[in-house]
C-alpha cells in the first residue's frame, strides 16, 4: 500500500495546486455570500474528485490482474499516453502566460461569483474537479495507480481517501480558516489571489510538465 500512496502523490498534489479552483474559492470567500457559497464549492470540489477517482479506479480493473506480464505493458502505455497529454497541456499553459505588465486573462464565469448561491457553488466546484481536462487526466493517473495495484478493499478505500484529502486540501484549508477567523483571513486571501492570478499559467505549466515526465518515466519502467 505504501508504494501506491507514493505513486498517487504527484497526481494528488497536481490537483491540489491547480490555481483556478483556489482563486475561485478565494473569490467566493471575499463575496457577499461567502460562507454558503464557499462551503457549497468545497463540497462540490470534493465530490468531483471522489467521483472521478472512483470511476477511473474501477475502470482500471479491466487491466488483466491475473497475468502480471500482460498487465504491465498495458499500464505502461496508458501512463505514457497520459504523460504526453500532460506535456501538451503544459506547453499550452506556458504559451498562455502573461507578459510582464500584462493583465492575465481569467475565465468569464469568475465575474459572476458574487451572485452565486451555495447550490451554484457546488455545481462549479464539481465541474472544476470532475470535468476539467487537467484535473481529469490527473485523476486518471491516480485511479490507474490505485486500481491496478490489486489492493484489498480496505486498503483501496484508505488510499483513495488520502488522495482526496491531499487533492482537496488547498480549497479545504482556506475555507475552514475563513469560517474560523474571517476578519483576519480577508487580507492574506486577497494577496494570495493576486499572486495566483498573476502566476496561474506558469504554475500550472510547471506542475503538468513535472507530472507528465514522471508518468512517462513510470510508463517506460513498466516494459
Amino acid at each position: 500500500m505504501n508504494g501506491v500512496i507514493g505513486e498517487i502523490l504527484p497526481s494528488a498534489v497536481g490537483i491540489a495546486i491547480s490555481p483556478i479552483p483556489i482563486i475561485a474559492a478565494i473569490l467566493m470567500l471575499l463575496s457577499p455570500r461567502a460562507k454558503g457559497t464557499s462551503v457549497g464549492f468545497l463540497l462540490g470540489w470534493v465530490a468531483g474528485i471522489v467521483v472521478a477517482l472512483v470511476v477511473f479506479t474501477l475502470l482500471s480493473s479491466i487491466i488483466p490482474a491475473s497475468d502480471p506480464s500482460a498487465a504491465k505493458p498495458i499500464a505502461g502505455w496508458i501512463k505514457i499516453v497520459l504523460g504526453v497529454l500532460l506535456l501538451l497541456l503544459a506547453v499550452q499553459e506556458w504559451r498562455k502566460r502573461p507578459h510582464v505588465g500584462q493583465e492575465p486573462p481569467l475565465p468569464g464565469w469568475m465575474k459572476g461569483i458574487d451572485s452565486m448561491n451555495a447550490g451554484q457553488g457546488f455545481g462549479l466546484g464539481f465541474l472544476l474537479s470532475a470535468v476539467n481536462p487537467k484535473n481529469l487526466l490527473l485523476a486518471v493517473a491516480g485511479g490507474l495507480a490505485i486500481g491496478s495495484a490489486t489492493l484489498a478493499i480496505g486498503q483501496t478505500v484508505i488510499v483513495c481517501a488520502i488522495f482526496v484529502v491531499i487533492a482537496a486540501s488547498t480549497v479545504l484549508v482556506p475555507v475552514i480558516a475563513y469560517l474560523i477567523a474571517s476578519k483576519q483571513m480577508a487580507a492574506p486571501l486577497e494577496r494570495l489571489r493576486v499572486w495566483l492570478v498573476q502566476h496561474n499559467a506558469a504554475i500550472m505549466a510547471t506542475v503538468l510538465l513535472v507530472i507528465g515526465v514522471v508518468l512517462i518515466g513510470k510508463g517506460i519502467a513498466n516494459f
